[in-house]
């Protein structure tokens, strides 16, 4: 019996993960712990059926409502930063970081220094503090197993490969809600608007990160980081399918190809049952019925937030805690209504910019005090050059 815990089980990542793990053979998994936030009805459910030792809301004053919602259940329940950091370490064979934003690192790191295998969805640890959170895996013996749908793939295609015979990557995108919009109309696009995916169900901040490509800048970034490719190496292609979902590139003029439907059940599947490959609830592609797949390259003037991923590669150290930070508080600028859907990219921009040499993020090593410094620095920056541009 393998003992597992999932960061952020309300959530999509962590709702399907749960699907799987229901699925499994009973006596195959005991969960350690839950963690959710304000969708308490939800994780007090899921801790009851998976009988789990510990449900925990970040959220301080959720932790009455979160008791009286396991009352009688057995499941000790917790809340705060603290309570998360509790679950992340209580001991676990697997553990899923699904924690959306900035505030999943500590957790991740808290989980790394068991040793076992962290199943990471929370890209933005490895875009905030790759370094760190590399360095704690080495350290603790433990295994950092992507599950980004084109990390997976990138992963799977190195299989047996050597990886200084890798050429190139190629990391695909559907585009997003806005791919077939006029441009032109964009500055008038609504969060309701940005926030249907053409393609997959995810939750409303990655899916607005999707349409502006936000996300796919912090996916470029986190291939860098897991990987060790020169920025140079990483390129982006548009496929509206999202049936590939990247490619390797090899020296001898071979793409290696991962294909597969867009199910987010078998990324979290194949980090689940590593180095198994175990029957999943995915759909089986029928590519006759498909027809085709296409291929565009990204327009720059459509997603600007692209592009900056390769400053901040290039930029290094505490760049990319900074674009990180400065992104998620330009969203909620986008979200609240502040800010255009095309302002976005620009703020984050004009904060990298202000922030290169700002003495506090001249940091010689990173590390959890440095990153969250820089987090800090980023969103206050953000918030100012928000309030500038509404004047």
């Amino acid at each position: 019996m393998r003992r597992l815990s999932i960061l952020g089980a309300t959530g999509s990542i962590g709702q399907n993960t749960l699907d799987l793990v229901r699925r499994a053979p009973e006596g195959a998994y005991r969960v350690a712990a839950l963690t959710g936030g304000r969708n308490i009805a939800q994780l007090a459910r899921d801790a009851r059926e998976f009988k789990a030792e510990i449900a925990v809301t970040a959220h301080d004053d959720l932790l009455e409502p979160l008791r009286d919602a396991l009352a009688g259940s057995g499941v000790e329940a917790g809340a705060g930063a603290g309570a998360l950091i509790d679950a992340a370490e209580r001991p676990a064979d697997w553990t899923m970081s699904a924690i959306v934003g900035a505030a999943g690192l500590a957790p991740g790191l808290a989980a790394l220094g068991q040793g076992g295998t962290l199943a990471l969805a929370n890209k933005e640890s490895l875009v905030a503090a790759g370094p760190l959170m590399m360095r704690r895996a080495r350290v603790a013996g433990a295994r950092i197993l992507p599950v980004d749908s084109e990390h997976s793939a990138i992963f799977q295609a190195l299989a047996g490969e050597d990886s200084d015979a890798v050429s190139r990557v190629v990391i695909t995108a559907s585009g997003g809600a806005f791919r077939d919009r006029p441009l032109k109309d964009l500055h008038r696009a609504s969060v309701a608007e940005a926030s249907c995916h053409p393609n997959w169900n995810m939750g409303q901040r990655i899916t607005i990160d999707s349409a502006s490509m936000f996300n796919k800048a912090l996916e470029v970034i986190e291939a860098r980081e897991y990987f060790g490719f020169d920025p140079d190496q990483i390129e982006v292609l548009i496929h509206p399918q999202s049936i590939i979902h990247a490619l390797v590139g090899f020296r001898d003029g071979g793409l290696m190809a991962h294909v597969g439907p867009p199910d987010m059940r078998h990324a979290i599947g194949y980090a689940l049952n590593w180095p198994e490959r175990r029957a999943l609830p995915v759909e089986p592609l029928d590519l006759a019925r498909i027809g085709r797949l296409d291929f565009t390259a990204p327009d720059p003037a459509r997603y600007p937030a692209l592009g900056l991923a390769w400053h901040v590669m290039r930029a290094g150290g505490l760049a990319g805690a900074v674009f990180n930070a400065a992104k998620e508080r330009a969203l909620d600028h986008f979200i609240a209504g502040r800010v255009g859907f095309m302002e976005m990219a620009g703020l984050v921009e004009a904060v990298l910019d202000s922030l290169e040499a700002h003495p506090d993020l001249a940091a010689p090593e990173i590390t959890l005090e440095t990153v969250r410094r820089a987090d800090h620095l980023a969103r206050q920056q953000l918030d100012a050059h928000a309030i500038l541009r509404a004047e």
